[in-house]
């Protein structure tokens, strides 16, 4: 499929589709922690750059990548400063994110923090980025060095841990974004025989 193809496509669509390499990804529903966990990033990170120049945008808002030609649409999206819309004409996708958040589940985690992360890398303006797991206590931080290159953040698994946000300046503690989220049980391992 082409871009223009997929372009039409979204326009008409009933549901949410991105644009990978050529090839349409329905976006699937999310669960109730999957949402609990944007939506309290997205409270918190509003009432934290309220009169900022900075300002989060939920699930709906689609990235293009323009190095790429690939469009996702993040669970979490900041903008600082101006938007950068793709097409003027056409307010719905942008492409200059400072920072990315990802509610990742056990069947999309290794798709965001690897092809997804590879091309939000490509982003010039991009400065962070976090993945985030829905089924249990673990936000992971990568970030742009002055350089350039990428760096592995801290990961944060305890409670007790306050998840820094270096572009914004501030950080958010685990108990505010779990917020609310019961996690799914552990799967029980039965020994094999």
């Amino acid at each position: 499929m082409t871009e223009a193809d997929y372009l039409r496509m979204e326009e008409a669509a009933e549901t949410r589709h991105e644009f990978w390499n050529g090839t349409i990804i329905d976006m699937a529903g999310s669960t109730t922690e999957h949402a609990a966990i944007a939506t309290n990033l997205i409270v918190e990170l509003g009432s934290r750059l309220k009169g900022k120049p900075c300002k989060p945008y939920g699930s709906d808002l689609r990235v293009r990548v323009d190095e790429t030609g690939n469009y996702c649409y993040p669970d979490v999206t900041v903008i600082c400063g101006p938007i950068e819309y793709a097409r003027p004409d056409r307010r719905t996708v942008i492409t200059n994110p400072q920072v990315v958040v990802e509610v990742a589940s056990p069947s999309t985690e290794a798709r965001d923090i690897g092809e997804k992360f590879d091309d939000y890398r490509q982003i010039p303006s991009l400065q962070e980025y976090f993945m985030v797991s829905q089924d249990r206590p673990r936000v992971q931080s990568f970030y742009r060095q002055s350089d350039g290159v990428w760096a592995f953040g801290p990961s944060y698994v305890a409670m007790n841990q306050a998840v820094k946000f270096r572009t914004l300046g501030f950080e958010i503690p685990m108990t505010e974004i779990y917020a609310g989220v019961e996690f799914p049980p552990a799967p029980v391992r039965t020994p094999e025989l």
